[in-house]
This record gives C-alpha cells, structure tokens and sequence, in this order.
C-alpha cells in the first residue's frame, strides 16, 4: 500500500474520503446525493479540477503507469480544490451538484456548514475509469459501487448527449491509448471490432468496461474498504442501502432519493421499451457475458 499523505482541506485533516464510483447512469449519482445531504458530509459532483484530473487519467491511463506518485499528487491537488469551502465557492458547481445540495439557481452558497464537517467525498461523473490512480492517491479511501443492469444503462446513455459525445472521431483515442479501459477496450479483438459497433455496442463496451473494472478493485480491496451495491436494491429499499451505507461508512447516512418503488419498477425495465431486438443482440454480443455474471437474465 502507498504511504498515506496528510491532506488539510478547510483546514480540517481528510481521512476515509467516500468516492462513489459506476458506469455512466449506474445510479452513482443517486447514492452520491444522499451522502451529499447526510450531516457532517461534504460530497461534490463534478467539480471542474476534479473533472480534469479524472478525465486526464481515466482518458490516458498511461499517465498513471509508472507514474503512480506524481499521478496521485495531481489528484490530490485537484480534489483539495474542488473540496474548498468559501463564500462564493458554489458559484461556479455543476448544476448536478448544486441541485443535490438543495441550492436555488440565485443562491450562493457554501452548500455545507464547516461547523460540523468531518467527512469529504465525491461522486464525479467516470470516477470508475480511474478509480486505480484513486485509491493511489487516497490508500485510505471507502469505495461505494454501484452496479446496474447494463441494458438499462445502456438504454439510459443513447440519450444523454454528454454521454454520446466520447464517441465522437475526434475524441476517442483508443488508437493512441491503447488498453482503454474508457471505452472498454482491452484488447485487439475489442479494438478491431469497435468500428463496426452502432453507439449501442459502444455503449455497452464502456459498460462492460466499467463492470472489469469493478471485479479487478474486489479483488485488490478489503471488505471494509470497498462497497458494492445493486441499483436495482437500492431503489427498491433505500432506507436499507442507508442502512448499509451508514454500517460501512461509519457515520449516519441518509436514504438515497430513488423514484418510487412503482417507478423504480419501469425504470429498472427502460430497456424494454427503448431498445429494438437488433440493438438487444447487441449489447448481449458485447456484454453478455458481464450481463449473466452479475445475475441479469
């Protein structure tokens, strides 16, 4: 394990920072949120330096092999920024994290009493596709992540276009980047057959990425360091994710803002109604396998 470095945030020591990690639209963002309103806790999501730094080493992990001490300072740097509290300093948050906060669009801010702040997290945007340069940064880290039906990921991502424009020319680089567990391309099959995916099969790529991601860090985390939950569970029973949340986490965490358990139940099924039979034999091309694993039939 790397030596532990002293971080002083707000002029308070980070200890067991929480990083919520998963696949574009694994329901992070949900959990991230009930941390975020949980007291003592300040939890950001997509805070600008945080998100240069995760796309710099999730994007080109080449960076961090054979780096891993420098990689792990510009980490800690860039968290250390996007943690600071000040007056002013919400001004400039993505709308995803102010909205979890609770702030209204003419509201200042900070989003957090230092009174009472014990705890700091962050639930990023693709905070998976670097999450070993993470735990290099913070060996003391609590990893919570969330896994969901890949379909319904999938289904989820073909219309978010934030989600839709890493497959743009221009921007995927798993020809200069190359094994690019940002996409899921691992080896020379995936990079072969990646031209030839619809955005469906990207898509279902970069899940089944994440997805390998998550097996390798279970096997390289202890149990008190690591937390897996099912998207699917923690909309069907927030209060015992809370329940879970709070026995790993240590401190009182609030229920995940989930839709309800009748909506949760359609949601959970989106795939159905949003992908045609061909796009289906797709993903199941591409990520059956995962599919099967992780008990989706």
């Amino acid at each position: 394990m790397p030596p532990r470095h002293l971080l002083i945030v707000n002029a308070r020591n980070v200890t067991q920072p929480v990083f919520v990690i998963g696949a574009p639209h694994s329901g992070a963002e949900a959990v991230g949120r009930a941390l975020k309103i949980s007291p003592g806790f300040h939890l950001t999501i997509g805070q600008q330096p945080v998100l240069q730094a995760v796309y710099g080493f999730a994007r080109r992990p080449s960076l961090h092999n054979g780096r891993g001490d420098a990689a792990a300072a510009v980490i800690r740097d860039a968290f250390a920024q996007g943690w600071q509290l000040n007056p002013t300093s919400c001004l400039d948050c993505t709308p995803q994290c102010r909205s979890a906060a609770g702030l209204k669009p003419s509201e200042v801010g900070p989003c957090v009493e230092q009174r009472g702040l014990s705890r700091y997290g962050d639930a990023s945007p693709d905070l998976a596709y670097c999450a070993e340069a993470l735990v290099h940064a913070f060996p003391d880290a609590l990893i919570v992540q969330v896994v969901r039906d890949g379909r319904d990921t999938v289904a989820a991502m073909i219309n978010d276009p934030m989600a839709m424009s890493w497959f743009r020319p221009s921007v995927v680089n798993i020809d200069t980047e190359f094994p690019n567990p940002f996409y899921g391309v691992e080896d020379e099959s995936d990079r072969l057959t990646w031209p030839s995916l619809t955005n469906v099969g990207k898509c279902a790529m970069r899940w089944r990425g994440a997805i390998r991601l998550a097996a390798r860090l279970r096997l390289a985390l202890a149990d008190n360091q690591l937390k897996t939950l099912r998207y699917e569970d923690v909309a069907r029973d927030p209060r015992s994710a809370a329940a879970a949340l709070t026995d790993f986490i240590g401190t009182k965490i609030a229920a995940p803002i989930t839709p309800t358990t009748k909506r949760a139940k359609t949601e959970q099924n989106a795939w159905r109604r949003s992908l045609s039979y061909t796009q289906l034999a797709e993903v199941e091309k591409v990520a059956g396998e995962e599919l099967r694993r992780l008990g989706y039939k």
